[in-house]
């Protein structure tokens, strides 16, 4: 069996998306709404097996890529969060870069020479990496007006893998990524008013004008924190308005509260843009909490831990 196992994110869906554009290859996909990082482990590896993963922690999935590795199945593992200890075995093929100002889409097209590199910058820009995607895309001689369309565009995707559940998002990411695949780039994808992008586009813009009005719990020199309501909107928006809050007051830390269909809460932690570095050791203090320097999470926060959180984050950047 040949498996594609990827984030439902914007880097995640358009890490696959350059390698199955360059060497198209029929695969099983696994993947979830952006949350849902423990997707190794969804599937039973055999011996001979070729497993893609990308854009989801090694460290989060290290008990099912040793499983993986130790029945014999081969591991191509590319990524930019956190990673613990990387094996070392003969059949892992690692490409774990934790640098702050990269990401998977940027990794897998340093692998491919570069070959789709447009779809890699959306990624970027998805990825609130703002700045390294605009240095990209001025090497590749992009206008304004190209580079403002792929940083709306990956926005968009990026936008569109958040939520408790498949339900709540407006394409299944496997769905997203089938749609993407007809493109070679994304200013075809642009250029065609039928695809996804116009789709996202009218929902992002509805969605973030709800958030406008959502509740400050608190607000500092050092950090700012929101708490966004109980529905499908607010689930869709917490990622990318992080970001959003990030690039607005790039000195301070930002962390998107939301409400989640587990009785507690969701956390969406971006580190300053001016010191993009911490959110991961913040959620790490708690159970479900990782992700990387520059931006990090907690998949279940108990509400009675609200307040530790908001003391954990100022603590750590005043």
């Amino acid at each position: 069996m040949k498996y594609d196992i990827f984030n439902g994110d914007a880097d995640g869906i358009i890490a696959l998306l350059q390698l199955q554009l360059a060497n198209p290859t029929d695969t099983v996909k696994i993947t979830g709404v952006k949350r849902d990082i423990n997707l190794l482990q969804k599937i039973t590896p055999k011996q001979g097996d070729c497993i893609r993963v990308l854009d989801i922690s090694m460290e989060k999935n290290m008990a099912a890529l040793h499983d993986a590795l130790g029945v014999g199945a081969r591991v191509m593992y590319v990524d930019h969060h956190k990673a613990g200890t990387i094996p070392n075995h003969t059949n892992l093929f690692a490409h774990i870069d934790l640098d702050p100002d990269m990401c998977t889409s940027l990794i897998v097209s340093n692998l491919i020479d570069k070959k789709y590199h447009l779809w890699a910058i959306t990624a970027a820009y998805g990825d609130n990496l703002f700045a390294k995607a605009d240095r990209e895309a001025d090497v590749l001689g992009l206008s304004e007006t190209e580079k403002s369309q792929l940083k709306a565009f990956g926005t968009y995707i990026n936008y569109n893998g958040y939520g408790s559940e498949i339900a709540d998002l407006h394409f299944a990411p496997e769905a997203l990524y089938e749609k993407l695949l007809s493109y070679q780039s994304p200013l075809d994808a642009i250029a065609d008013k039928g695809s996804p992008f116009y789709t996202l586009q009218s929902a992002y813009l509805a969605d973030m004008d709800q958030a406008a009005n959502a509740q400050v719990l608190h607000d500092c020199d050092v950090a700012k924190v929101i708490l966004l309501e109980d529905a499908a909107w607010a689930r869709r928006v917490s990622g990318v308005l992080g970001n959003d809050l990030a690039n607005q007051s790039p000195n301070k830390a930002h962390a998107v509260v939301t409400y989640n269909n587990k009785g507690s809460y969701t956390i969406s932690v971006r580190a300053p843009l001016n010191n993009k570095f911490g959110a991961v050791d913040v959620c790490s203090q708690f159970p479900t909490g990782g992700g990387r320097a520059a931006a990090a999470g907690i998949n279940e926060l108990p509400k009675l831990s609200l307040a530790s959180l908001i003391l954990a984050l100022i603590t750590y950047y005043r």
